[in-house]
């Protein structure tokens, strides 16, 4: 007999496929930051100056945050399993 339903796409364990999304917000974080401070430093006397400032405190904060998500993240991962019943 055929089966109706196709199987679903392998997909990644979904705590890969967070970390690896935290990797990559990370990355994105870090480019952004570079940015901003070049920026202020080809301009530090502009208007816009002041508002790349607080872009950069926002997005340092945005960093340890998604550094932080990424630590437990991965801290989780080395912990033994919790015993689960099977009823």
């Amino acid at each position: 007999m055929r089966k109706m339903v196709p199987d679903p796409p392998h997909s990644l364990d979904s705590t890969q496929a967070l970390q690896d999304t935290l990797v990559q917000s990370s990355e994105y974080v870090l480019c952004a930051l570079f940015v901003a401070r070049q920026s202020v430093q080809l301009k530090p006397t502009a208007p816009s100056s002041i508002v790349m400032q607080a872009v950069i405190h926002e997005m340092e904060a945005v960093q340890g945050l998604v550094e932080s998500a990424l630590m437990q993240l991965q801290m989780q991962a080395h912990l033994p399993a919790e015993p689960r019943t099977l009823h």
